[in-house]
């Protein structure tokens, strides 16, 4: 895989060169919460426009319909990306139309353009190699050079992501080389203990990681959503917490084979409760209690790791020389459901160890709590795509880029 220094070596002045960032931040209107997607790409930019490229930076954001949405535009990314680099960002308002094709033919050396949202065209995710190959030969057509730096949709089969670096002279930007080589330290030579912290939603997303772990880390730690699963294969109540009952005997098989080969499990030991889910967008006062994580009452939904939990989960962190944290550990979003999340944040934060926060929700987590991202030996940018490096998939993104 030729590096993005390796490319600037031989010379990128005058070069237009293809950048497939992944600026899929979070939106509240045009507004963007969490501009670490940008800030994760800025190097690589600001790297390739020093060296006189002409710089087209392309991306996704959200998941529109194959058409334009107004919803969905890069438009406040690229006004952001300007922000950081300190330079005007010209914005093309199409993706391998007159705008861009003008946009770029615009550019001079050492400048920056960002096209519009690559899922406005039905070609950028199709499963037909052949609408997806003519898509790609369009972006082609903008640019001389492809530098992959989107780890965030290395996972996807898209023609941005694996279709585009068979057609063009490629390299991996700064953002990827970092990530694969701090997975590598996750699958590769491990140094122990190794804890593993998994939360979300729901059980069925982590079925694969779980597998692949099992192999390899010395504890795994269980929390949000997916842990009443977990509770309700062990024979416990759930209540009305989010439960995956055709996911059990998947659990009850993993918790087999983790006693069998002396992986620890963790599951929380109390849990925080209450009748109703939290209103996200007012953030008001919920009424809510701490009970045992085997006591949850009918009609009761679990939204968040209990203080003996944290105290718990904080132990088990303490002596890890490498941990991996997916997931949150409740509804961080509400102040009364954030504390079982900050406390394993403060825990990785409190390790003497190297500790990876593997994007997604988590990414976003640590920064709405108020951590400091230097804490952490690493944040990743792509959560799903961690997910499956971690669960030994080959990455149709990566894949692309090896010569």
């Amino acid at each position: 895989m030729k590096t993005i220094d390796e490319l600037l070596a031989e010379g990128v002045a005058g070069k237009r060169v293809f950048v497939r960032a992944d600026l899929n931040v979070p939106l509240s209107g045009t507004t963007i919460t969490d501009d670490g997607r940008i800030r994760a790409v800025q190097p690589t930019v600001e790297k390739l426009a020093a060296a006189g490229a002409r710089v087209v930076v392309a991306s996704h954001l959200g998941r529109p319909k194959g058409a334009p949405d107004p919803a969905f535009s890069l438009a406040p990314a690229a006004a952001r990306l300007g922000e950081l680099i300190g330079a005007d960002v010209a914005f093309a308002t199409d993706t391998v139309g007159e705008s861009a094709r003008a946009t770029v033919a615009a550019l001079t050396d050492g400048k920056v353009a960002v096209i519009e949202n690559l899922r406005f065209n039905p070609g950028e995710t199709s499963k037909d190699d052949a609408e997806r190959g003519a898509f790609a030969d369009q972006l082609a057509e903008l640019a001389d050079v492809y530098v992959g730096d989107g780890f965030g949709a290395v996972h996807r089969k898209h023609a941005s992501v694996f279709d585009l670096p068979a057609r063009l002279p490629h390299a991996a930007g700064d953002l990827i080389a970092t990530e694969v080589g701090v997975l590598k330290k996750l699958t590769e030579d491990v140094e122990r203990p190794y804890a593993v912290v998994l939360g979300g939603s729901k059980v069925s997303d982590k079925l694969g990681v779980i597998d692949h772990l099992l192999e390899r880390a010395d504890r795994i730690l269980i929390g949000g959503g997916m842990a009443y699963t977990f509770l309700k294969a062990q024979g416990h109540e759930v209540g009305s917490s989010l439960l995956q009952e055709d996911q059990i005997p998947a659990v009850l098989e993993y918790l087999k084979r983790a006693e069998e080969k002396g992986v620890e499990f963790v599951l929380p030991v109390d849990v925080v409760v209450s009748a109703q889910f939290p209103d996200l967008g007012t953030k008001a006062p919920t009424e809510h209690r701490t009970v045992a994580a085997d006591a949850i009452p009918a009609g009761f939904m679990g939204l968040d790791n209990g203080p003996e939990t944290n105290k718990l989960y904080a132990s088990k962190l303490a002596d890890a020389v490498t941990v991996f944290w997916n997931g949150p550990m409740g509804v961080f979003e509400h102040p009364d459901y954030a504390e079982g999340t900050r406390a394993v944040a403060q825990a990785l934060v409190d390790s003497q160890g190297f500790s990876v926060v593997g994007g997604g929700d988590s990414a976003a987590a640590v920064r709405i709590l108020g951590f400091d991202e230097n804490a952490f030996g690493h944040i990743s940018t792509g959560g799903g795509a961690s997910l499956e490096y971690l669960e030994g998939k080959t990455l149709p993104g990566l894949a692309a880029l090896e010569d």
